[in-house]
């Protein structure tokens, strides 16, 4: 089956450049943007050659730039070649900024579209490949995204754990994910059918927490007009994970600690014993060992909580993680906030490599929706990100230092050629399929580089046809 094309201009160029493609490609034309729009949405084509000044008569039309958009938007893979006349720059930023793959100015000679359609058809396959394998990882273990060598660890502990009913206590700092990795296992297990429920110690009055918990019975005290079920009776037959368990007060701790023994709770104001099948996960971003030492948390909870203890590690010691999440977290908000697709520069993604997330995940998905809000462009830079670029911490271990740099050498390399991908390799003296593993390695976008190079590059006149 031959590939398709859409080739949208007026109607004297249509007949030239189709009787040249015809032989190689299916080929649509359109002469209009409602027509083109039309053919698009009927025939999925993954090349596009866009006229953007579909109305020479009247310049202030801009049909092509929304015709442009309305492509992308439906098929963000799809490669479009937009065409302009000479000296028209801007509108050729504007349209790359928007997603176009390539630009052409008229006049041009017709071997030389055959060359361009034929390189943005073999990338439009690439980027398909490397999509279709990012969107297998996408949603990660659970929606937990990482690549890292020891989150993989915590996922095959998750695995394993989840094949039984024993507490779990799960330790890291604040964003690193514990809630998703408590979810992850609740997914997991047997019970994935039944109830999540979930409870922040630290956020509940520790005067109401205990009727939150356990229930109530009517006029147990003011206020208390109707029986109220508590999260462990909400959580019959299911996991009910107890975030910031190190806030718990002392009370409450022996009330938890006779559940854990006995699998029984009482309602407050209440008398009967009601038991329940109740998996408990917790979790803490403090030091319980430091707690029990000063009396503020049970030994003997601690180690009825602790019988598998997880630790989840922070984001800046887990760094072949950050530009997954990164990628992630823009297609997701581009989504969110009905976002043209974005990405994020090299020199941008060095800035993050390197900051140290003392928030962690939950830091850099606050600093990417900053930026998919209030970012003009459609490429991230450093002055998006909202923190100084000069603080860049040097203890950096050698391993990633290496990393950086051969990424780095890549994106460069990419950048100078303007993402040719075998100029490229020849400037590094690497093969092809070696280039593109790199590639897929360290998840780089081919088209920032083509955008990259477009907006530096002058305008230039091409032969006439």
């Amino acid at each position: 089956m031959k590939p398709k094309i859409l080739i949208v201009d007026d109607e004297r160029i249509l007949k030239q450049i189709s009787w040249v493609l015809e032989p190689q490609y299916e080929v649509f034309t359109a002469s209009n943007e409602a027509e083109a729009l039309n053919l698009f949405e009927k025939e999925k084509p993954p090349v596009v050659t866009l006229d953007i000044s579909l109305n020479p008569q009247d310049p202030s039309d801009l049909g092509g730039m929304r015709l442009l958009e309305g492509i992308l938007s439906q098929e963000p893979l799809t490669r479009v070649i937009v065409v302009t006349g000479n000296n028209d720059e801007n509108n050729v930023l504007r349209a790359l900024r928007l997603g176009a793959f390539d630009y052409y100015s008229k006049p041009i000679g017709l071997e030389e579209i055959k060359v361009m359609i034929q390189r943005a058809l073999h990338s439009y396959h690439l980027q398909q490949r490397l999509h279709a394998n990012y969107r297998k990882s996408e949603q990660g273990f659970h929606g937990i995204i990482a690549k890292s060598k020891s989150m993989q660890e915590i996922f095959r502990f998750i695995e394993l754990v989840a094949l039984s009913d024993i507490s779990v206590l799960i330790c890291g700092e604040s964003g690193t994910g514990k809630e998703l990795v408590a979810h992850a296992i609740h997914q997991q297990s047997e019970r994935k059918g039944n109830p999540f429920v979930v409870v922040n110690c630290g956020a509940i009055p520790e005067n109401l927490l205990e009727s939150e918990l356990f229930g109530h019975e009517k006029g147990a005290f003011t206020g208390a007009h109707a029986q109220k079920r508590g999260k462990f009776e909400l959580a019959h037959t299911g996991t009910l994970f107890l975030d910031e368990i190190g806030e718990l007060a002392p009370s409450l701790q022996v009330k938890l600690l006779r559940f854990l023994q006995d699998r029984r709770i009482e309602r407050v104001g209440g008398s009967q014993s009601i038991e329940l099948d109740v998996r408990i996960i917790a979790a803490t971003n403090r030091d319980l060992k430091r707690d029990m030492e000063t009396n503020n948390f049970r030994k003997d909870l601690y180690y009825r909580l602790k019988v598998v203890p997880l630790d989840i590690p922070p984001l800046r010691e887990r760094k072949e993680d950050i530009i997954p999440l990164v990628q992630y977290f823009l297609n997701k908000l581009c989504q969110e906030h009905r976002r043209p697709p974005m990405m994020v520069s090299p020199e941008a993604e060095g800035t993050l490599l390197m900051h140290r997330w003392s928030g962690n995940v939950r830091e850099l998905e606050n600093l990417i929706s900053r930026a998919v809000v209030l970012s003009p462009h459609a490429v991230i830079k450093p002055r998006d990100l909202g923190f100084p670029l000069d603080h860049i911490p040097t203890d950096v271990n050698l391993k990633f230092a290496k990393k950086a740099l051969e990424m780095d050498f890549v994106r460069k390399a990419l950048s100078q050629n303007k993402g040719i991908v075998s100029r490229a390799a020849r400037e590094l003296g690497i093969s092809r399929v070696n280039l593109y593993e790199l590639i897929q390695k360290y998840n780089i976008h081919i088209q920032e580089f083509k955008m990259s190079g477009a907006s530096k590059s002058q305008m230039k006149t091409r032969e006439v046809s």
